[in-house]
């Protein structure tokens, strides 16, 4: 999708169109999630720090983001993606891989599928999308970069939506892209090759593999050199398992109270537990994340001995976690995920089975009631005590905004 988080916003606010939008946390502490093509004309981008974007475009308009809005706009978009093929692989809300090998005898060739996709989706939700056609999950990728729009210091310009490349040019192809377009190579690794003069694909695969190795390491090195010379045997894999399920939040200003840390965490348990039940999951393994003031983060995690799906549960399981940390130096960051969807049952709660069995019966039929109402109310029918007067957890994922955060 182009511009996805934006292009939604800017469906409820048409004024906006032509502006430089960013979505994200406006505050000092928040970071960019999305920017419009103007705003990526000043040199806007993902993940940059709001104070930066703002230096760059003082002119920028900042929105806060609607994660629930933008699910509910993927969710539209990949049930049209699956009226051509089920084989579909997940990247994010805004991207996948489809497979339409099996699909071409209903439905065209890659191109003509790639240019009906594109009519469909952008009749049906108002979005536009860019598409890379290719045998090859790399290539396809990147032809899907090529395809989008472009930007210049005199704004942007429309892209060609769909790059097809065909088989037996995918190496004049991705030759020709520079080395840091390829996955793996980080600002690390892209400058160890430039110390090799390695500035383009094609110039790493004249580099001889050993000597990528002896640079990178055997792993990484082998990747590399593999990629260059055009190999990515990956299928699409349409059942990509989930591996954790979990949330994280900057604070507006550190956080020295236990209380405080404590009220979070109930608020990040509820939410990240009603995730579990919607995706029919349950987790052995919960840990908690904490970056503090000066960005040093930390990680603690622990096993217990039965699937967890409940608030109450994942709390029960995390406060001991959160009680051995350090808090003298202030809290800049509090994350919760749970994991070990698949594990074997060990570790303890520390809880008597007898008394065990029962918490465990009234927080499973506790979550039920809770669900009911939600479905049939809204979310914000029915909250923990520490999520009264605030936005639940997900308002905030790009970083707290200038002002505290209250419901009106």
């Amino acid at each position: 999708m182009d511009a996805f988080f934006v292009s939604v916003e800017l469906l409820r606010r048409p004024e906006l169109v032509g502006l430089p939008v960013v979505v994200g946390g406006e505050g000092p502490r928040g970071v960019v999630a999305a920017a419009s093509y103007e705003a990526r004309s000043y040199g806007v981008r993902s993940a940059m720090p709001s104070t930066r974007a703002r230096d760059l475009c003082p002119g920028a308009v900042f929105l806060r983001g609607d994660h629930a809005l933008y699910a509910e706009y993927s969710a539209r978009i990949h049930e049209i993606l699956g009226r051509i093929t089920p084989l579909i692989e997940p990247i994010a809300l805004d991207e996948a891989f489809l497979d339409v090998s099996h699909a071409r005898r209903l439905h065209g060739s890659g191109r003509e599928i790639a240019i009906d996709l594109r009519r469909m989706i952008h009749e049906e939700t108002g979005l536009t999308c860019s598409v890379g056609v290719a045998t090859k999950k790399l290539i396809a990728k990147l032809a899907s970069e090529a395809a989008k729009p472009r930007v210049g210091r005199s704004g942007p310009r429309p892209g060609r939506g769909v790059v097809v490349v065909t088989p037996g040019r995918e190496l004049e192809f991705l030759h020709r892209h520079p080395v840091r377009d390829l996955w793996g190579v980080g600002p690390r690794t892209h400058g160890k090759l430039a110390e090799l003069g390695v500035r383009t694909v094609g110039d790493l695969s004249r580099v001889p593999e050993e000597r990528l190795i002896s640079l990178l390491g055997r792993a990484h090195g082998t990747h590399l050199a593999s990629l260059a010379r055009g190999e990515d045997p990956r299928p699409v894999e349409p059942e990509r398992r989930v591996k954790s399920v979990g949330h994280e939040e900057t604070f507006r200003v550190d956080v020295f109270e236990a209380e405080q840390l404590h009220s979070e965490l109930v608020r990040m348990a509820d939410a990240v537990a009603t995730r579990l039940r919607r995706a029919g999951l349950s987790g052995c393994t919960v840990q908690i994340k904490v970056r503090y003031g000066d960005f040093r983060t930390i990680s603690r995690a622990r096993t217990v001995a039965e699937p967890l799906d409940t608030g109450p549960g994942l709390v029960a399981a995390a406060s001991p976690l959160l009680e051995g940390v350090e808090r003298n130096r202030g809290i800049r960051l509090l994350g919760l995920s749970v994991s070990g969807f698949d594990r074997a049952h060990q570790g303890t709660l520390g809880l008597e089975d007898e008394e065990l069995a029962e918490q465990r019966r009234v927080w499973r039929e506790t979550a039920g009631a809770l669900d009911e109402i939600r479905a049939r109310f809204g979310a914000g029918a029915i909250v923990p005590g520490a999520s009264l007067g605030r936005r639940g957890p997900g308002h905030d994922r790009w970083g707290p905004g200038s002002e505290p955060d209250r419901a009106g």
